[in-house]
């Protein structure tokens, strides 16, 4: 018989807090074979890519958990329609590439009346609306407890204009869209009125003045206007990602798909003014929230050095670091010019 423990749970068996979310991922996918030639990228990166003649199709897909990923408490069903929608129209950005058709499914317990639906097809809509993305079909199902929500999405792209994860070198620029930071302040807003309203029902929230870190976090954006801006820049990203688990997180994943190590520098993250004072206030060094905060659904991808000129007065884009050579370590360059280990906080749904 096998030792275990008092929950009976044999003691040989791993918990999936031991691995986390990625690295379940890595242990799941672990020597998947792939059969058909027009797989060109399966598992490991913001979305797969799929020969289809002279262009390739990207395809990715996300599930949104109640209790897990949203909260109903604080969440208005046409902001989580639409941001279950925009979460998935970043993944296609984050390859180069431009949406064109989703699926959405839901599993939704007996709580939910049909009008409730409603508004979250509506949001869903909104965003097809604003992105151009064709609702193409999906399924729907009970639940037992709470909603689910499973968004899938494809896009396409030119063979030779999707950006992967793994191209990034040695001395090539890091760079990142707009302001970090403000979505995880937003979050914090949330649930701090939601412990205010649990300790007194009478009292009303307060959130006036908040509202750009509040949208950040209930109603993100994907930025599918970087794709055009480079373009015109005449600038090819050598890797990019989307910002959904923090900077730290993202970057870390672009070092390990591309080989290299690298350095950011503290006082080069962009950080929302307001936000950055929001965060002092909350007792959080702004630039933690930046690097572990997650949500931004920003781009963050790496350029060649020839390219500085091109990128340095583009507008909404910093550039926050470089890479290295993977033995120089991935690290964090602070304010003070010390040097500090990157490590990976964000959200991680095994963990948290």
């Amino acid at each position: 018989m096998p030792e275990t423990h008092s929950n009976d749970i044999p003691s040989r068996l791993t918990p999936l807090s031991a691995l986390g979310e990625f690295g379940l991922i890595d242990h799941l996918t672990a020597g998947i074979t792939l059969y058909h030639k027009e797989t060109i990228k399966g598992v490991g990166d913001d979305a797969a890519v799929i020969d289809a003649g002279d262009k390739v199709i990207l395809l990715s897909t996300d599930l949104l958990v109640e209790g897990v990923h949203f909260d109903m408490v604080y969440t208005p069903l046409k902001h989580l329609g639409y941001k279950s929608t925009v979460v998935n129209i970043s993944d296609i950005a984050a390859m180069n590439g431009i949406p064109k058709q989703l699926t959405v499914s839901v599993a939704v317990s007996s709580k939910f009346p049909v009008e409730a639906l409603d508004e979250l097809y509506e949001g869903i809509r909104m965003a097809c609306d604003r992105y151009k993305v064709d609702l193409v079909g999906g399924d729907t199902s009970s639940s037992n407890k709470g909603l689910f929500i499973s968004v899938t999405i494809l896009g396409e792209a030119k063979k030779d204009e999707v950006i992967y994860r793994s191209g990034a070198r040695p001395n090539d620029l890091i760079c990142v869209t707009g302001d970090l930071g403000s979505a995880y302040l937003g979050l914090l807003l949330l649930e701090r009125e939601k412990a205010v309203f649990h300790a007194n029902p009478d009292m009303q929230p307060e959130l006036d003045g908040f509202d750009y870190q509040v949208g950040r976090q209930l109603k993100p954006e994907a930025r599918t206007d970087i794709r055009d801006m480079l373009a015109r820049l005449d600038i090819r990203p050598t890797s990019m990602i989307d910002i959904s688990d923090g900077l730290a997180s993202e970057t870390l994943h672009l070092c390990k798909q591309s080989g290299t190590g690298c350095r950011l520098f503290e006082e080069k993250i962009p950080i929302n003014p307001q936000t950055r004072e929001l965060a002092m206030d909350f007792k959080i060094i702004p630039s933690v929230a930046a690097l572990s905060g997650g949500e931004d659904y920003e781009l963050l991808f790496t350029i060649d050095q020839k390219d500085y000129d091109k990128i340095k007065d583009a507008g909404d884009i910093s550039i926050i670091g470089h890479m290295t050579d993977a033995r120089e370590g991935r690290a964090m360059v602070t304010s003070d010019n010390k040097q500090i280990e990157l490590t990976a906080q964000g959200w991680d749904g095994f963990t948290a």
